[in-house]
């Protein structure tokens, strides 16, 4: 188990920083944010389509050899950026990233899932979120390694890829069967939960073009590699910091109130950014605020959804809200990126800002449109990865429901049903 864990605390360091190397480096050529934003759009669209695809190439070959492929690709990708810089090139290197990457998080997560029992799964998760998001976060100061040879972040980058696939391919524990646990469709799940639906899609927007443009907006500003290497890791830090409270809130409360407040939040906190005129410590302070806010928003969203759903429908269902977010976050790079080409920097979070008035109103109406369901009916809020739909198996309650209704299926008899 720590040998995976350990493999995408490395992966991410190496692979995290990407999205921020690359609208740095297309900004500081001349282009304009809907070119940029068109990188950060391919990137989330490989995501999208790799979520949904490469289940077939793991089945055919087995976790190790396709974790192993995948990063050797990703690899091979990030070193070919150093080769010849143009937006065409990038955008279709950053698409083949967001395959190579959901075909990463597949292996782990299934492996994960397959490996852990319920009453560790909630360890196994949290273990999980620590190392994808102090991966991540860590590896954004990795931006600060250029100052003599450009090249020299996509080297150490492609080094740290490289290096992930050593605890996987070195590990004794035997690679598990992938399941064939389906999304649930867009439709019925928004008749289920459209708050579900609309939050998720609308939380994938906002970070999608956050993710990016963050980094632009910041040298917009005036501020240099370090100062954008610095806010986006205290988005990063303050999202992991702030997710804890806000879902034992949701489940103290009525959970759509809680949402309408983080949305609500989130309005403040970003117009904050967007009147900010430069980089220091009140910009830090308020993008952490951000991060703490808008990170939230998933995990409280699928929540939510899954207050309405079964049992047997959660693994459904999260899966399915993974791929709106997804989805939202293609869209959200272009959306951002016009705002910006129009209103100048600020528009980026100004962007996020109606974005986030938009959801408020939505909650609004359908907190007017059905009550809320009885304190008895709301499930326990987890902190859930927005990755791919195979980070569902890590939710005990919807893999326990799962594990369950597959040895139904197969005559089995539960222990709890033995007695």
């Amino acid at each position: 188990m720590r040998s995976l864990l350990l493999a995408i605390f490395v992966m991410m360091a190496g692979s995290g920083f990407m999205a921020t190397l690359v609208s740095l480096r297309l900004e500081g050529a001349g282009y304009p944010p809907f070119a940029i934003g068109l990188a950060g759009a391919a990137y989330f669209a490989g995501l999208t389509g790799g979520s949904l695809t490469v289940g077939r190439i793991i089945r055919q070959v087995g976790h190790i050899r396709a974790f192993a492929a995948f990063v050797a690709l990703l690899s091979a990708s990030t070193l070919a950026y150093a080769v010849h810089q143009h937006i065409v090139l990038w955008s279709g290197l950053r698409f083949a990233d967001g395959l190579c990457v959901a075909g990463v998080y597949v292996c782990l997560e299934s492996w994960l899932g397959d490996r852990s029992e319920p009453r560790t799964r909630g360890a196994v998760l949290a273990g999980y979120m620590v190392a994808l998001y102090a991966g991540q976060g860590l590896g954004q100061f990795l931006l600060n390694v250029s100052d003599e040879k450009p090249s020299m972040p996509f080297i150490v980058a492609s080094m740290l890829m490289s290096l992930s696939i050593l605890p996987i391919t070195l590990t004794r524990s035997s690679s598990p069967a992938l399941g064939e646990d389906q999304p649930l469709p867009v439709r019925r799940l928004y008749t289920i939960s459209p708050l579900g639906v609309v939050g998720a899609a609308v939380t994938g927007v906002m970070l999608g073009a956050f993710y990016a443009l963050g980094a632009v907006f910041i040298r917009r500003l005036g501020g240099d590699v370090s100062s954008a290497a610095l806010f986006m890791s205290a988005v990063i830090f303050g999202g992991v910091a702030l997710q804890l409270p806000l879902g034992r809130l949701s489940d103290r409360f009525d959970r759509r109130r809680v949402i309408v407040g983080v949305f609500a939040a989130a309005v403040a906190a970003s117009a904050a950014i967007a009147l900010t005129p430069a980089p220091g410590l009140p910009l830090l302070a308020f993008g952490a605020l951000f991060g703490g806010l808008t990170f939230a928003l998933y995990p409280l969203c699928v929540a939510h959804a899954n207050d309405h759903v079964t049992p047997d429908q959660r693994v459904g269902a999260s899966g399915g809200l993974v791929l709106v977010y997804s989805a939202g976050a293609a869209v959200g790079p272009l959306a951002g990126a016009t705002t910006m080409t129009f209103t100048g920097a600020g528009g980026l979070f100004l962007f996020i800002a109606v974005c986030a008035t938009a959801a408020v109103a939505f909650a609004l109406w359908r907190l007017a449109a059905r009550g809320s369901p009885p304190q008895e009916r709301q499930r326990a809020w987890i902190v859930l990865p927005r990755t791919t739909p195979m980070s569902a198996t890590l939710d005990p309650l919807a893999a326990e429901a799962r594990d369950a209704r597959r040895k139904r299926r197969l005559g089995v008899t539960a222990p709890w049903r033995k007695r």
